[in-house]
Protein backbone atom coordinates (compact mmCIF):
# COMPACT_ATOMS: atom_id res chain seq x y z
CA UNK A 1 0.00 0.00 0.00
CA UNK A 2 1.39 3.38 -0.98
CA UNK A 3 1.87 6.07 1.60
CA UNK A 4 -0.24 9.19 1.23
CA UNK A 5 2.84 11.35 1.37
CA UNK A 6 6.16 10.84 -0.32
CA UNK A 7 9.18 12.46 1.22
CA UNK A 8 12.31 13.10 -0.78
CA UNK A 9 15.34 12.31 1.27
CA UNK A 10 18.66 13.64 0.14
CA UNK A 11 21.48 12.07 2.04
CA UNK A 12 25.06 12.70 1.16
CA UNK A 13 28.36 11.31 2.20
CA UNK A 14 31.24 13.71 2.45
CA UNK A 15 34.64 12.32 1.58
CA UNK A 16 37.53 14.77 1.35
CA UNK A 17 36.98 16.97 -1.73
CA UNK A 18 34.01 14.89 -2.94
CA UNK A 19 30.31 14.71 -2.13
CA UNK A 20 28.41 11.54 -2.99
CA UNK A 21 24.62 11.57 -3.10
CA UNK A 22 22.96 8.29 -2.28
CA UNK A 23 20.78 6.40 -4.68
CA UNK A 24 17.34 5.22 -3.62
CA UNK A 25 18.86 1.85 -2.73
CA UNK A 26 21.54 3.60 -0.67
CA UNK A 27 18.89 5.63 1.13
CA UNK A 28 16.81 2.51 1.81
CA UNK A 29 19.81 0.66 3.25
CA UNK A 30 20.81 3.68 5.35
CA UNK A 31 17.27 4.05 6.76
CA UNK A 32 17.25 0.36 7.71
CA UNK A 33 20.72 0.68 9.30
CA UNK A 34 22.03 -2.15 7.14
CA UNK A 35 25.57 -3.47 7.55
CA UNK A 36 26.86 -3.74 3.98
CA UNK A 37 29.63 -6.14 4.95
CA UNK A 38 27.05 -8.55 6.31
CA UNK A 39 24.89 -8.12 3.19
CA UNK A 40 27.95 -8.81 1.07
CA UNK A 41 28.70 -12.03 2.94
CA UNK A 42 25.08 -13.22 2.77
CA UNK A 43 24.51 -12.39 -0.90
CA UNK A 44 27.89 -12.87 -2.53
CA UNK A 45 27.70 -9.31 -3.91
CA UNK A 46 31.04 -7.68 -3.20
CA UNK A 47 31.23 -4.55 -1.03
CA UNK A 48 32.49 -2.41 -3.91
CA UNK A 49 29.41 -3.31 -5.99
CA UNK A 50 27.11 -2.55 -3.03
CA UNK A 51 28.82 0.82 -2.61
CA UNK A 52 28.43 1.61 -6.30
CA UNK A 53 24.75 0.65 -6.17
CA UNK A 54 24.37 2.93 -3.14
CA UNK A 55 26.05 6.07 -4.49
CA UNK A 56 26.16 5.96 -8.29
CA UNK A 57 22.87 6.72 -10.08
CA UNK A 58 24.29 5.34 -13.34
CA UNK A 59 24.96 1.91 -11.82
CA UNK A 60 22.08 -0.39 -12.72
CA UNK A 61 20.64 -2.68 -10.07
CA UNK A 62 19.88 -6.12 -11.47
CA UNK A 63 16.75 -8.02 -10.45
CA UNK A 64 18.77 -10.87 -8.93
CA UNK A 65 20.78 -8.41 -6.83
CA UNK A 66 17.62 -6.69 -5.60
CA UNK A 67 16.10 -10.04 -4.62
CA UNK A 68 19.24 -11.22 -2.80
CA UNK A 69 19.59 -7.90 -0.95
CA UNK A 70 15.94 -8.02 0.12
CA UNK A 71 16.37 -11.56 1.46
CA UNK A 72 19.60 -10.61 3.27
CA UNK A 73 18.00 -7.64 5.05
CA UNK A 74 14.75 -9.54 5.65
CA UNK A 75 12.37 -7.25 3.77
CA UNK A 76 9.86 -8.13 1.10
CA UNK A 77 11.45 -7.83 -2.36
CA UNK A 78 8.32 -6.01 -3.59
CA UNK A 79 8.77 -3.38 -0.86
CA UNK A 80 12.35 -2.78 -1.94
CA UNK A 81 11.40 -2.73 -5.63
CA UNK A 82 8.59 -0.22 -4.97
CA UNK A 83 10.96 2.02 -3.03
CA UNK A 84 13.72 1.88 -5.64
CA UNK A 85 11.59 2.01 -8.80
CA UNK A 86 8.26 3.43 -7.62
CA UNK A 87 8.71 6.74 -9.41
CA UNK A 88 9.09 5.22 -12.89
CA UNK A 89 6.33 5.96 -15.37
CA UNK A 90 5.43 4.74 -18.83
CA UNK A 91 6.00 7.11 -21.71
CA UNK A 92 2.99 9.01 -22.94
CA UNK A 93 1.69 7.85 -26.30
CA UNK A 94 1.61 10.49 -28.99
CA UNK A 95 -1.35 10.52 -31.35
Amino acid sequence: MKNLFTFVIIIHIIIPNKIYYMTKLGTFLKRKAVNKSQVSRRTGINKQRLSELSINEKTKLRADELYLIAMAIEVDACELLEYVCGDLELKKESK
